[in-house]
């Protein structure tokens, strides 16, 4: 392309400080250097851990900063030494790295990787490296992305190649809530058929993971929820049985084990709070309960009773569901072309890229799934 080799001047959403409006900037972005690839985005959506490092993370050295990690585009161009991609494919970014060479990559017990922003830490959501600048300044990537950008350069271990079919102003849910939420399911608790789950927070990641349950096999799917309005939106995702904790004046574990002779056989935390979690290890039955952490948070401690463990309860987390993401998003993309994952259902609204404050308002207050953002042309 024109544009391989040279700086590119482009248009994205700055964050300047926390707990402000994004700004729309003109920025540079640099070529992409050994092992990246510059990524034309064409759609981006607004996840909830972006509204947590602009509202809940108070490390000023996180700013400025370009959000977005839920995305996908074209590929542009690409550094040197990099062979999986070239310019035309089509592509997710990832959150997490998949270098397929270190000892994580290569063991089937998990998806973490020990490259990438995240081996540098969570305190800033960022690794210290951007081909960003705005206004003569450094401005940093969220989680190695940043994709409330016309263009973005991101390392070749977290990028994803697409099948060529696939629309990109659906599929880029796949590269985080879609996948977060349906693997925490079918990955992390390993649901198994005729059992009974309880998902804790009905945005996109709960909904996913209420999918998930569904496609596991299990014969009872409550969806918890402070919000009534997204119970008939759970429904359409394969909630059987819908609660909303303000209802009653017990805890919500006791009401969910008088509905279920003791509790669950699964639970699932899709909100990042830490009292959620607690609440959502309890409503699990003891014996064999499996509870999994999946909403994103590192800003407090969390706590239980030992009892609940020593009785035969499991407490685990689960990251981007558990897949190992260079081949697992896209199996999931080649799933949705087959109709065998939804992904259309999970979109509320759509805007451009210069309404992501609006976008940001609404999942803010609770008022959409997810909001998905044109950012450039195809």
């Amino acid at each position: 392309m024109a544009t391989a080799g040279k700086v590119i001047k482009c248009k994205a959403a700055v964050a300047w400080e926390p707990n402000k409006p994004l700004v729309i900037e003109d920025i540079e972005v640099a070529p992409p250097q050994a092992n990246e690839v510059r990524i034309k985005i064409v759609a981006t959506s607004v996840c909830h851990t972006d509204l947590y490092q602009l509202f809940e993370c108070k490390n000023k050295d996180g700013f400025p900063i370009i959000l977005g990690h839920e995305a996908a585009g074209i590929v542009e161009s690409v550094g040197p030494g990099v062979t999986e991609f070239q310019p035309g494919d089509k592509v997710i970014p990832l959150s997490i790295s998949n270098c397929r060479e270190c000892r994580f990559c290569k063991s089937p017990k998990t998806n973490q990787c020990d490259r990438g922003w995240a081996t540098r830490g969570y305190d800033i959501m960022a690794g210290p490296d951007s081909r960003f600048t705005c206004k003569g300044k450094k401005v940093l990537q969220v989680m190695g992305n940043g994709t409330f950008s016309q263009y973005t350069v991101v390392d070749q271990m977290a990028v994803a190649k697409i099948d060529p079919s696939a629309p990109l102003d659906k599929v880029c849910l796949i590269g985080c809530g879609i996948c977060t939420g349906y693997g925490a399911a079918v990955n992390t608790a390993k649901v198994e058929p005729g059992s009974t789950c309880a998902v804790f927070g009905l945005g996109a990641v709960g909904l996913a993971a209420v999918m998930g349950c569904k496609a596991a096999g299990a014969k009872k799917i409550f969806a918890v929820d402070i919000n009534p309005e997204k119970f008939e939106k759970a429904k359409v995702f394969g909630a059987t049985d819908f609660v909303n904790p303000k209802d009653y004046d017990k805890p919500i574990s006791q009401v969910l084990a008088e509905m279920t002779n003791g509790g669950v056989d699964y639970s699932l935390e899709c909100v990042g709070n830490v009292e959620v979690m607690r609440s959502a290890l309890e409503s699990c039955v003891k014996g064999w309960g499996v509870s999994v952490l999946v909403g994103w948070t590192d800003l407090h401690d969390f706590a239980a009773r030992p009892i609940q463990l020593i009785a035969g309860r499991t407490w685990k987390g689960s990251d981007l569901g558990g897949y190992k993401v260079k081949d697992g998003v896209p199996e999931l993309v080649k799933a949705y072309l087959d109709k065998k994952l939804k992904v259309d259902e999970f979109i509320t609204h759509n805007m451009t890229l210069d309404q992501v404050n609006d976008a940001i308002e609404l999942m803010k207050h609770g008022k959409c799934i997810r909001t998905v953002l044109s950012v450039s042309p195809q």
